[in-house]
């Protein structure tokens, strides 16, 4: 089959190459997908997206005007595709359904331990040579409760690292589950109630845009520490940035950001302008933020590839790709599961 495979970084193309055998002509370009860059896919029969791509319904309606039937991106989210004009257009969609949710998890705890012990402070206080011990002083997990929403493999990954430093493990999830494997089930209100930690680990749908706001905070332990690892617009962040200045949110720490599409995976640091919102994010010491980079592991990366190429010997086979499937018409009920694969 013949590929284009968009936004792809240095790291990748290792991986790729392992997984394909060189079974499928690819073209790897570092070029995001958008309307000025899609006569790459020309001649093509399918195209790799990734999550900062513009698969956007101009976008798909081009590439079905191309010849394009397949659009398969690196991602479990699938909400940067327009589904139904891809449904309109007869192009089939796939994702990755599941990767080493232990990378996200640690990422996740990872966060919420350089926050709560001020990590980032004390090693920049080091490097100037100044050991002061003031303002540095952290807190301890053990005995402290651990509220996640959306409890998929990356929810229970994280609750069980968490568990292990002695905290209550509490979570939310549209899909009934019952308490299991140290997990309290409770309600969204319940959570977050009583959670002095609260991690998100739902997908960007309709009814979760936004789940964070200046309603829900208000619901919040004052000095809660929030960690997101997810999608960047589940929460509000102009109702996020006064919540962390009246000191109702203690400790940040964000993996995505609501605005990251076209900033994020790439320098900025010469940008004149840069993006206000995240500069006042920034500039408060008790805000971490990276650059979505918690699935960027070895083995994480190695298993996107597998299952990309995966998914294109399915469909050069003629076969549904399984679980991988995101169609708009056929899987939509299977789609809208996915909040508990995450």
């Amino acid at each position: 089959m013949k590929v284009v495979a968009y936004s792809i970084k240095n790291f990748e193309k290792e991986s790729l190459a392992k997984a394909n055998q060189k079974k499928h002509d690819i073209t790897l370009i570092s070029n995001p997908l958008s309307l000025e860059t899609v006569s790459y896919a020309e001649g093509k029969d399918a195209v790799v997206v990734f999550t900062n791509d513009d698969v956007s319904a101009p976008v798909v309606n081009r590439l079905a005007d191309m010849g394009i039937r397949y659009i398969a991106t690196r991602s479990v989210g699938t909400d940067h595709i327009d589904r139904d004009a891809a449904g309109k257009r007869g192009i089939k969609l796939a994702n990755v359904p599941l990767y080493s949710p232990q990378a996200i998890a640690e990422h996740t705890v990872t966060l919420a331990l350089a926050l709560s012990r001020r990590i980032t402070t004390a090693n920049k206080h080091s490097h100037d040579f100044d050991f002061k011990l003031d303002d540095l002083i952290g807190f301890n997990f053990y005995g402290k409760t651990v509220g996640l929403i959306g409890l998929g493999h990356i929810g229970k990954a994280t609750a069980a690292i968490f568990k292990g430093l002695g905290c209550r493990i509490i979570a939310y999830d549209v899909v009934t589950f019952s308490d299991a494997d140290g997990i309290e089930s409770v309600s969204l209100a319940e959570l977050l109630r009583t959670a002095d930690v609260i991690s998100l680990h739902a997908p960007l749908t309709p009814n979760t845009m936004h789940l964070i706001n200046k309603q829900t905070i208000a619901e919040m332990k004052t000095g809660v520490m929030l960690l997101n690892t997810s999608r960047g617009a589940l929460i509000n962040t102009e109702d996020m940035l006064e919540a962390l200045g009246n000191g109702k949110i203690g400790y940040l720490g964000l993996d995505v950001y609501e605005y990251e599409k076209g900033l994020f995976f790439s320098d900025h640091s010469k940008d004149i302008k840069k993006d206000h919102l995240l500069e006042e994010l920034l500039a408060y010491p008790n805000v971490i933020i990276t650059p979505h980079q918690a699935f960027l592991t070895h083995e994480a990366i190695q298993q996107i590839a597998d299952q990309t190429i995966k998914n294109i010997d399915m469909w050069q086979q003629n076969k549904c790709v399984g679980d991988a499937c995101a169609c708009a018409n056929s899987c939509r009920v299977t789609a809208e599961k996915k909040i508990v694969n995450l």
